[in-house]
């Protein structure tokens, strides 16, 4: 901006938005200083080098307003954890699924994990069989991401949200 632009030539928008034409910087300089503005380059690869006058302070201040607009109307999703076993009662069932379903009403994403302990490692089917019934007990909220797998001592599944 202002003294820092070194190109011969540049293509010149006065401070109402008319196009000034093509003038040397100096010249832009003398214009802006009439103004009360500052010159700033817009598209510096162009050729000639496209310079505006305008109020920098101004222009970076509505700049940063707008980006901190739009930071507040973006959602972060979040994943959240529900654990169960592989011999969680319906009660418990039912309970840990209520929170699923809120999670999910939510827009945030949930990672059920299931933990086996000791002797459980040797009945995996009645743990797939038990995400197998989470899922399709989501189905109308939410909608299976990332099919149950095996890590460890723990079989994970996630689910996000379903597309509104």
């Amino acid at each position: 901006m202002n003294e820092r632009i070194t190109s011969d030539e540049i293509r010149l928008i006065g401070a109402d938005g008319e196009n000034a034409g093509v003038v040397t910087p100096a010249r832009a300089m003398e214009m802006a200083d009439e103004a009360g503005l500052d010159l700033v380059e817009i598209s510096p690869n162009a050729d000639p080098p496209v310079c505006k006058i305008m109020d920098f302070g101004k222009y970076k201040y509505e700049t940063q307003k707008r980006e901190s607009e739009a930071r507040k109307k973006q959602k972060v999703i979040e994943v959240k954890e529900v654990k169960f076993r592989p011999n969680t009662d319906t009660h418990d069932y039912d309970v840990k699924m209520r929170s699923v379903v809120k999670f999910l009403n939510n827009g945030d994403k949930v990672k059920v994990t299931l933990r086996f302990r000791g002797r459980e490692m040797a009945h995996l089917d009645l743990g797939r069989q038990l995400l197998e019934r989470v899922a399709s007990d989501i189905e109308s909220v939410g909608k299976v991401e990332n099919m149950p797998k095996m890590e460890g001592r723990q079989m994970i599944m996630i689910i996000g949200p379903a597309a509104k």
